[in-house]
């Protein structure tokens, strides 16, 4: 009797997105039994390949916005609508990503997500009753200050004069002014997929843990961190909006704050958003097994990422999780107690990162391909030739 195989992975950043990741492992998967049933379902968890899962998954139409990139340069980026023709499907990656800026010109103090609050303002104008907004990816640590500036509010310094963008600034503001902030907010269902639960400061907040790979020294995430409890008391005082201490508010450099306080949003993880739209449970029926897959699996892939998501859902029915991983971080084995069955790097021989991009589909294929034959053996499962 053949097996069904669902094959759910997220995009391999800088490689395959996850449908072109997911095609590679079916190949592996078939190389090794031809008779399997494949069942194809990318899925993202609120950062990159969010757009495309929310937006193919459901039938939706994708649209193309000029926007104020991370560095104030214009460029255009993609957002749509899912299937439903009322839910807008904004990954802020896209618009202020850290993918979007050269690693040269990396820099928390000035980059704004500016862009992705004039894709909400577009959105709200077309009438959407509902936004989601993927959180991950950022280049950004300026907690929403440009999202909410393109939407109406206005960040004052002590002379009353309007702050430059970026999370420098952030330090010498002194008065939030929402009299203009774009009233259509009031109407609109906000919700920001995230798959981080950090806080907006502390050891653990936006500053802290993402700062550096954004560009940030230690003497600037200090700043930063700075800039950000300044913000976060301000925010409480003018706006009556305790949001620093909620988990989530950390998202994509303090985006997942500004969301919560300007917007009223709610943070919801973006694994389940997604498995939600993709109708996950109902294709695990009759499954015999799951493989899913990402770019590095270690310790933080515990905190709902897309493949502790994905096995989540499989283990309640039953089904067991394998995931393929780009490479293998500090921690990898605690996924053995969050439903991942068995784990298989890809890599075929020694190699560097950058070598490994090139060959991803390939290395995908052949690792598929040979934990399928492992699990024929002695099974009684029928391999290829």
């Amino acid at each position: 009797m053949a097996i069904k195989v669902i094959i759910a992975p997220q995009e391999f950043k800088g490689a395959l997105s996850a449908l072109a990741a997911a095609e590679a492992i079916e190949r592996g998967v078939k190389a090794a039994m031809p008779e399997a049933e494949t069942v194809l379902v990318p899925v993202a968890d609120g950062g990159d390949g969010t757009l495309d899962a929310l937006v193919e998954g459901s039938g939706g139409r994708v649209f193309r916005s000029v926007v104020t990139g991370p560095l104030g340069q214009p460029l255009e980026a993609r957002w749509g609508v899912m299937g439903d023709g009322q839910t807008a499907v904004i990954e802020m990656a896209l618009a202020s990503g850290l993918a979007l800026v050269p690693p040269q010109r990396r820099d928390p103090y000035i980059t704004t997500t500016r862009g992705t609050g004039e894709i909400i303002a577009e959105a709200l104008d077309r009438g959407f009753s509902r936004i989601v907004v993927g959180l991950g990816g950022s280049a950004t640590n300026d907690g929403g200050a440009g999202m909410a500036s393109a939407l109406g509010a206005r960040f004052l310094d002590a002379e009353g004069q309007t702050l430059p963008d970026g999370g420098a600034a952030l330090a010498r503001l002194v008065k939030i002014d929402v009299s203009q902030l774009n009233p259509k907010l009031a109407q609109t269902s906000i919700i920001g997929a995230t798959d981080v639960t950090n806080p907006l400061c502390g050891p653990t907040g936006a500053s802290a843990i993402y700062g550096p790979q954004k560009g940030a020294t230690p003497e600037m995430v200090a700043e930063l961190e700075a800039a950000l409890k300044n913000y976060g008391r301000v925010l409480q005082r003018d706006l009556g909006k305790d949001v620093s201490e909620r988990p989530g508010a950390g998202a994509a450099g303090g985006l997942g704050a500004g969301l919560m306080a300007f917007a009223g949003a709610e943070l919801l993880p973006g694994i389940d958003m997604v498995c939600d739209v993709v109708n996950f449970d109902a294709h695990l029926q009759g499954a015999d097994l799951v493989i899913t897959g990402e770019g590095r699996a270690d310790r933080s892939t515990i905190f709902n990422k897309a493949p502790v998501g994905v096995a989540r859902r499989a283990l309640a029915q039953g089904v067991p999780t394998l995931l393929l991983a780009g490479g293998l971080g500090p921690g990898h084995r605690e996924l053995y107690q969050h439903g991942i069955a068995a784990i298989v790097c890809i890599a075929d021989s020694p190699m560097s990162f950058r070598q490994s991009l090139g060959r991803t589909a390939e290395l995908l294929e052949g690792a598929a391909e040979r934990a399928l034959r492992l699990m024929g053996v002695g099974s009684g499962l029928h391999g290829g030739n």
